[in-house]
């Protein structure tokens, strides 16, 4: 008997959720159920059995989380995945995902760059790889006391020849685990607020709990950079975004700075950063700052 997964779109005004359906219904092999969630707006809905809408009431802030964990109760599937409502993915995505997953595992597929108009992979132009790994921005850990990743292109390249790897964090736009995992760590927790810190949460979490955090090149999705010429589409909010940073320095640098450094050992050095970065981290910790972004 296979394993069936569910997958959550988390949506707020999406233009691309659509494609992203019909995307996942053609290029899935085996047993999925798709949840887009509609947080806080309506949308005409693709009519197919593997397709199960939620609508969320209207708020001031996003209800991702809640909605998330309410797939999770509700699927009852083997595993659960969470994707942008922008994503196009690899034909047999899911089966290639799953046949090399493990109990205690978070898995996402290498990221390409998503042309939306025309719903292909975009064109590069320069020397980019795909990315297969992030690292934590230092700028940003010491000046706003917030944990941010960004694109490790350098070990993408030197690790070119490993096809399922350890990372230690990623973007958020895409991962899969057990349901079983998943409710065993408590993810989605609420204190973090919203869309913020997922990543963090979840890759930190699973390293704490003696999990592995992948990334499997076997397969792949394509993510959209809205940038300017797409915007957020949707509004916000700054406040619960500091909530989030705020919850997440807290709980990873301040309380559990042991375990930060420990981990970051592992993947060191990490672009950009000091030789005495250790020390440094121990000093933060002891005087954390209000996020000022």
């Amino acid at each position: 008997m296979s394993a069936s997964l569910a997958i959550a779109i988390p949506s707020k005004n999406e233009r691309f959720l659509d494609n992203t359906i019909r995307d996942i219904l053609e290029k899935a092999q085996g047993e999925v159920v798709i949840y887009p969630i509609l947080d806080g707006y309506d949308a005409p809905r693709i009519k197919d059995p593997r397709v199960r809408y939620m609508v969320l009431p209207k708020t001031s802030y996003s209800k991702k989380r809640q909605a998330i964990n309410e797939v999770v109760k509700l699927s009852r599937s083997d595993y659960v995945m969470s994707v942008d409502a922008h994503c196009m993915f690899d034909k047999g995505f899911d089966v290639k995902l799953i046949e090399s997953m493990r109990p205690d595992w978070v898995m996402v597929p290498r990221r390409h760059r998503l042309d939306a108009e025309n719903w292909c992979l975009q064109d590069q132009c320069d020397s980019r790889p795909a990315i297969d790994y992030e690292y934590i921005i230092w700028y940003s850990l010491v000046r706003d006391r917030s944990i941010h990743g960004f694109k490790w292109d350098e070990r993408t390249l030197a690790r070119i020849d490993k096809p399922i790897d350890d990372i230690l964090t990623f973007q958020g736009s895409c991962w899969i685990m057990a349901r079983d995992w998943f409710q065993r760590c408590g993810f989605m927790d609420l204190a973090y607020k919203g869309w913020g810190q997922e990543a963090e949460e979840v890759s930190f979490t699973t390293w704490q709990q003696g999990g592995r955090v992948v990334v499997n090149k076997n397969t792949w999705y394509a993510h959209l950079h809205k940038g300017p010429k797409y915007g957020r589409m949707y509004h916000l909010s700054r406040e619960e975004c500091r909530q989030s940073y705020r919850h997440s320095f807290k709980t990873w640098v301040v309380d559990n700075t042991e375990f930060l450094i420990g981990l970051i050992k592992r993947f060191a050095p990490l672009p950009n950063w000091p030789l005495d970065w250790e020390r440094r981290i121990w000093e933060i910790s002891k005087q954390p700052a209000p996020i000022s972004a």
